[in-house]
């Protein structure tokens, strides 16, 4: 799966790579008291805080989505992760925010 250098992905193309299984980490920078309120089954979850000193627990040869609340902190994080020479990362447009209003609308929302 090719990102094309895409800086971010819309939470539908997510949701149609989970559902066909395809290859990819989401990456959850929120802290532990918001993925108390939500959260993506099977994310791996770094507060955006620690990536820097947590950046060999991420993946470089798979697509990496990361995500927030909407897409503000998680853009960041990709920046940092590219300017680290990590180009597999984007964000999720809208973040877990959008998942909820568009993909699983029974997801609780904040």
């Amino acid at each position: 799966m090719l990102l094309d250098d895409q800086d971010a992905i819309s939470v539908q193309q997510l949701a149609e790579w989970r559902k066909s299984d395809a290859v990819h980490v989401v990456l959850d920078v929120r802290e532990a008291e918001e993925l108390a309120i939500c959260r993506l089954e099977a994310a791996l979850h770094i507060p955006m805080q620690q990536i820097p000193a947590r950046l060999a627990e991420l993946p470089v040869d798979e697509p990496l989505v990361v995500i927030c609340h909407h897409g503000m902190r998680s853009m960041q994080v990709v920046n940092f992760l590219r300017d680290a020479g990590r180009h597999n990362a984007v964000n999720l447009d809208g973040g877990i925010d959008a998942w909820a209003r568009q993909i699983d609308t029974a997801m609780q929302r904040y």
